[in-house]
C-alpha cells in the first residue's frame, strides 16, 4: 500500500498526535478508522494502530531521528556498565581510560545491533552491554588476587601514563574478557542448536524472578556509595528522573515541525515519557557545573561534596582524541581462568532467558507475529557471537537485548528495523568519536548515583514483577521465592566474610567455589531452578502455562517468512535443500517469505 505524504512524514505516529491547528485531534482510535479504509479488513487493529511495522522503510531523516531516540533511550544503562566496573577495575581516578571503555562498549554494541537485526532474530531490538554479568564480574574481581592495590585509590598516588599502572587495570581486564569469550560460546552452541528450547521447559518465573531481581539487590551499596557523595545532588537527579517518567510522562511538549501537507505547524510530543533519564541527568549536571564556577562545592578534595565539582574530570574531555578506532586485543591478550568462566556462565543463562521473552514483547509491538523458533534460536546465537565480540574488544561486558527499547516501540509506535539498523550505525560512530566517551565520563559521581537508585530498583522490580505468571496465593510458590531470594542475600554476605572456611586446597576450586557462591544471582537462581522442579506443583500452579502463552492476534496481512527468514533472499538462495529444516536455526521451506528486489525491502 503506498504512503500517504502524512505517512511519510512520520505524522500518523500517535507520539504525534495532539495539533494545535483547528483540525480535530487525532487519536489512536481515529487512526484505526482511517486505516480501516485503506487495508484490508483482515488487518489486526494493533497492526493499525503502528505508524511503522517492522517490515515497513520510513523515509531516511526519521529513521536518523527515530534511531538517535533509541540510542539516548539506551544511553544511560550503556554509560552506566564501564562506570560501575571502574572502580573494582582500579580505574575510578583514570577517567581517560574509563572514557575509551565507554567509546568501546557504544562500537559493539552498534556492531551487535546490525548483526542482530540482520541476521539474528530480524526483530527491531537493540543490543547493548547487560547488568546480569555486573554481579558476577564483581564478584570475581573480589577475589584477593584481583582487589585493587591501595595506592590506586588515591588519586595523588595515580599516575594514569605509568606502566605499572596500566598493568594493573588491563590484567584485569583481559582477565574479564577471557572469562566472557568462554561463556559466550556455551551461548553460541545453545542458541544454534537449538537447546534454548529444551532449557526453557524447566525455566519459568519462580527462577527467573529471583534471578533477575538479585542482579540489583547486591548493588546497593554501588548505589548508595556514588549517591553519599553529595546526597542533595543525587535525590535532585532521582527526583527528575521519577517526575518526567511517572507524573509528567503524559504532558506534551509543543514541537515545530513541517510537511508537505501542513507545511510548518506544532505538534505536541511525550518528550517527557521518552527521555527521563537524559533528561534527569542534563539538568543535575548543568546545575553541577553552574555551582562548580560559582565555588558551591568545596574545592579541597578531602571535604564532602568535592566529587560533586564538574572540573574534576574535566581534562580527560581535551586529552581524549577526536578519533579513535576500537579493535580486538587493544588490552592484550585475554586469559582465562575456571573461576571467571564459570561465574559468568550464571550471567549468560539469566540473559537468555530474559532476552526470549524481549523477542515475545518485541513482535507485539512492532506488528509482527510471534516468532518461530529458529528465529529465536538465531536470536540467542547471535547474541552469543556479539558476547564473543565484546570479550575480544574488551568492554568489560557482554551484551544482551535492551528491554528499555522494546519499551520505547510501545511509546513511539514505530516498529520498523530499519529504524534500529540506524541506531545501530550511530552507535559505532559514537564509539569511533572519542570525544563523545569522554564526555560522558566527566558526569559527577553523584549525578551517576542518582541515576543508580533510580536505575537498580527498577532492574529488582522487573525481577519481581515476573511472579505475575504464577499463582502467588499458593504457600508453595511464597515459599520458593522467598526462601532464593533470601539465600541470594545472606549466603554471598557470610561468604565474602568468612572465605577461610571453605578452602579446599586447591586454588582453581577455592576460587570457583568463591565465585559462584559470592554471586547471589547464581545463589537464588540455583534454589529457585532447584525447589520449582523438586516440588510438586501443577503448571498452572508454577507459572509455566502463563509465561509460554503468546498472543494469540492475527497476522494475516504479514507473512511469518517476511519478518524472520534471512535478508537478501539468501533464504531463497542457500536454503533450499530438503535436510535444512533440520537445522535448528534455518527458516522453513514455508517461512522463508516472497523474494523481492527492493534492497531496503530485503533487510
Amino acid at each position: 500500500m503506498p504512503l500517504s505524504d502524512e505517512q511519510c512524514n512520520g505524522l500518523d505516529n500517535p507520539s504525534f498526535t495532539i495539533d494545535t491547528s483547528p483540525a480535530p485531534e487525532v487519536t489512536a482510535n481515529s487512526l484505526k478508522d482511517q486505516n480501516a479504509k485503506e487495508v484490508p479488513a483482515k488487518s489486526s487493529s494493533k497492526r493499525n494502530q503502528l505508524a511503522y511495522t517492522v517490515t515497513d522503510v520510513p523515509p531516511w531523516y526519521l529513521c536518523i531521528l527515530l534511531g538517535a531516540q533509541h540510542y539516548l533511550t539506551a544511553l544511560g544503562g550503556i554509560v552506566a556498565i564501564p562506570l560501575i566496573l571502574s572502580k573494582e577495575l582500579c580505574l575510578q581516578h583514570d577517567p581517560l581510560t574509563q572514557s575509551h571503555l565507554i567509546s568501546t562498549i557504544f562500537f559493539v554494541s552498534g556492531i551487535c545491533t546490525l548483526l542482530q537485526v540482520t541476521f539474528g532474530v530480524r526483530l527491531p531490538i537493540l543490543q547493548g552491554g547487560t547488568f546480569a554479568f555486573l554481579t558476577p564480574t564483581l564478584s570475581m574481581l573480589s577475589l584477593p588476587m584481583w582487589k585493587c592495590p591501595e595506592w590506586t585509590q588515591n588519586a595523588s598516588l595515580v599516575n594514569a601514563t605509568s606502566p605499572e599502572f596500566i598493568e594493573v587495570w588491563q590484567s584485569r581486564i583481559r582477565e574479564l574478557q577471557g572469562a566472557i569469550m568462554v561463556a559466550s560460546c556455551f551461548q553460541i552452541v545453545v542458541g544454534f542448536t537449538g537447546l534454548i528450547g529444551f532449557l526453557m521447559r524447566y525455566i519459568g518465573p519462580l527462577t527467573i524472578a529471583p534471578t533477575i531481581t538479585l542482579i540489583a539487590l547486591p548493588l546497593f551499596e554501588t548505589a548508595g556509595n556514588d549517591a553519599g557523595v553529595h546526597w542533595g545532588i543525587s535525590v535532585l537527579t532521582a527526583f527528575l528522573i521519577i517526575l518526567f517518567s511517572q507524573y509528567l510522562r503524559n504532558v506534551p511538549v509543543p514541537m515545530l515541525t513541517y510537511s508537505k501537507a501542513k507545511k510548518c505547524h506544532f505538534i505536541k510530543i511525550h518528550l517527557f515519557q521518552i527521555f527521563p533519564v537524559l533528561f534527569g541527568i542534563s539538568i543535575s549536571w548543568i546545575l553541577c557545573y553552574v555551582l562548580t564556577v560559582y565555588d558551591a562545592f568545596p574545592s579541597d578534595p578531602q571535604r564532602y561534596g568535592h566529587r560533586a565539582r564538574t572540573d574534576v574530570k574535566g581534562e580527560v574531555v581535551y586529552q581524549a582524541p577526536w578519533f579513535r578506532f576500537p579493535y580486538p586485543g587493544q588490552w592484550g591478550i585475554p586469559t582465562i581462568s575456571l573461576a571467571g568462566v564459570f561465574g559468568i556462565l550464571a550471567g549468560v543463562i539469566s540473559s537468555m532467558v530474559e532476552s526470549v521473552g524481549d523477542y515475545h514483547a518485541c513482535a507485539r509491538l512492532s506488528g509482527a507475529p510471534p516468532p518461530p523458533k529458529h528465529a529465536i534460536n538465531r536470536g540467542i546465537g547471535i547474541e552469543g557471537i556479539g558476547c564473543l565480540l565484546a570479550g575480544a574488544w574488551g568492554t568489560g561486558n557482554g551484551t544482551t537485548s535492551y528491554s528499555e527499547n522494546v519499551g520505547a516501540l510501545g511509546i513511539t509506535k514505530v516498529g520498523s528495523r530499519m529504524v534500529i539498523i540506524a541506531a545501530g550505525v550511530l552507535m559505532i560512530l559514537a564509539g569511533i568519536f572519542s570525544k563523545i566517551g569522554a564526555i560522558f565520563a566527566t558526569i559527577p559521581t553523584p549525578v551517576i548515583g542518582g541515576m543508580f537508585l533510580v536505575m537498580f530498583g527498577i532492574i529488582a522490580a522487573v525481577g519481581i514483577s515476573n511472579l505475575q505468571f504464577a499463582d502467588m496465593n499458593s504457600s508453595r510458590n511464597i515459599f520458593i521465592t522467598g526462601f532464593s531470594i533470601f539465600s541470594g542475600l545472606a549466603i554471598p554476605s557470610w561468604v565474602q566474610k568468612n572465605s577461610e572456611h571453605l578452602e579446599t586446597g586447591i586454588t582453581q576450586l577455592d576460587q570457583v567455589i568463591l565465585v559462584l557462591l559470592t554471586t547471589g544471582m547464581f545463589v537464588g537462581g540455583f534454589f529457585g531452578f532447584l525447589l520449582d522442579n523438586t516440588i510438586p506443583g501443577t503448571k498452572e500452579e508454577r507459572g509455566l502455562l502463563a509465561w509460554k502463552k503468546v498472543s494469540g492476534d492475527e497476522f494475516d496481512d504479514i507473512l511469518e517468512g517476511e519478518v524472520y527468514s534471512f535478508p537478501f533472499g539468501i533464504g531463497h538462495k542457500c536454503c533450499t535443500g530438503s535436510w535444512l529444516h533440520y537445522l535448528p536455526f534455518c527458516p522453513t521451506s514455508t517461512s522463508r517469505g516472497p523474494q523481492t528486489q527492493d534492497p531496503c525491502t530485503a533487510l
